[in-house]
């Protein structure tokens, strides 16, 4: 059978494969250390695991609800986002699904033409990239430059807007770079896409995982004209430890937030339903474990960081939020006799059984992803066979 073509250009996610790799080592016998999902190693706070088991021991989670989630989790959704933000959104501007990576999939599904573009900074999440070519868009990609975090600027943006630009796609804090756009900047920006009429798609996840006293400001939150320009991606996953769960929303535009709810109707229907009474419970109940959580992260970021900037050939700025850490490791590879990171990643999973993401996924060539969200003891040990690795390929 002929496979459609959108099948030869897409491509597997980077972090997945990645991840895959690693646990294929594992069942294979080898020890190996994986620092690659953007995944809490913590157990889902209990009492939202509480509210999910009463959901099913009352029958509640026995049955489909409205596609576009429950009344309870809307309202929560309203509710934690206007309490953290002081901003505030109508029922009808707010749809959950499976997860906040299908939100993106049912956005640029909805918005986008072929042929449409869409501004991607870079580097950049694995799969924004391919979801917009899924939509018969196209990627438009905007360097960020490592002497800004990695941040683009609107003299940047003008560079690459066009009549066909429909949106452009902000993630603060970033994922891979763990940087925090500033209010000026947002600013900017904002009234940048304003004065182009481009939707600004605020990709918000991390937004609570921010550290070392840095400041995470929503763009929506600063005028009522930038808001109206925004489509906010948000979830559950990363700030409760409920990755598993797979709880996305998305808030904005009521016509656009429709035409995602009339997408998922024919691809998901509703997101789970004990996932959803969880959510509730996550977004309303206590929220202490998530502060707990945070400082666990600041004090993994705060000493791995540290670690990994003593490593020979590796340049890393310290993140301001996410749970990543983005080093240049151009110099590193070079003194080890490498051309190509994916060589150099490979190598480092066969022979120091250390699993890290190659910054190729992310749109830069001498660059790894590390995710630090995983136990301080496994950080400090696959730094340690890393060093292990660097010393024993340097060329002499």
């Amino acid at each position: 059978m002929e496979l459609a073509k959108r099948m030869t250009k897409l491509k597997p996610s980077a972090t997945l494969a990645a991840a895959a790799k690693a646990k294929n080592l594992k069942e294979q016998g080898v020890d190996v250390l994986s620092l690659t999902l953007g995944e809490p190693d913590f157990s889902t706070p209990e009492n939202i695991q509480e509210a999910a088991i009463d959901s099913i021991k009352t029958g509640k989670a026995s049955f489909y609800t409205p596609v576009q989630g429950i009344s309870e989790l809307i309202d929560a959704v309203i509710t934690r986002t206007k309490s953290d933000y002081e901003i505030e959104y109508q029922t009808n501007e707010v749809m959950v699904g499976t997860g906040a990576k299908f939100i993106l999939y049912t956005l640029f599904q909805t918005i986008l033409d072929q042929g449409d573009e869409v501004i991607i900074p870079v580097p950049y999440w694995v799969s924004y990239a391919a979801q917009v070519e899924l939509a018969e868009g196209v990627p438009v990609f905007v360097e960020g430059h490592q002497s800004n975090d990695f941040k683009v600027t609107v003299e940047d943006l003008e560079k690459s807007v066009t009549s066909k630009t429909k949106a452009f796609i902000l993630n603060s804090p970033c994922n891979p770079t763990g940087a925090i756009y500033s209010k000026e900047e947002l600013k900017k920006i904002g009234k940048w896409a304003i004065k182009h009429n481009i939707l600004i798609v605020a990709d918000d996840i991390y937004g609570k995982l921010v550290y070392n006293g840095n400041v995470f400001t929503p763009i929506a939150t600063l005028s009522e004209k930038i808001k109206e320009q925004t489509i906010v991606i948000n979830g559950v996953s990363k700030s409760y430890a409920m990755t598993g769960w797979r709880i996305g929303y998305a808030l904005g535009n009521s016509q656009i937030i429709s035409q995602m709810i009339k997408i998922a109707s024919q691809a998901t229907s509703n997101p789970s339903t004990v996932s959803q009474y969880a959510a509730v419970e996550a977004l309303t109940g206590d929220q202490s474990q998530v502060e707990v959580m945070r400082q666990v992260f600041e004090e993994r970021l705060n000493h791995v960081h540290h670690r990994l900037s003593q490593i020979s050939g590796f340049k890393i700025d310290k993140p301001h939020g996410a749970f990543y850490l983005y080093p240049d490791i151009s110099e590193c590879m070079a003194n080890c006799g490498y051309t190509d990171v994916d060589e150099w990643v490979s190598d480092l999973l066969e022979e120091a059984h250390v699993a890290v993401v190659t910054g190729a996924g992310f749109g830069t060539k001498h660059h790894i992803r590390l995710s630090y969200a995983t136990d301080l003891e496994t950080l400090n040990q696959a730094i340690d066979q890393i060093i292990a690795f660097v010393d024993q390929k340097q060329i002499k």
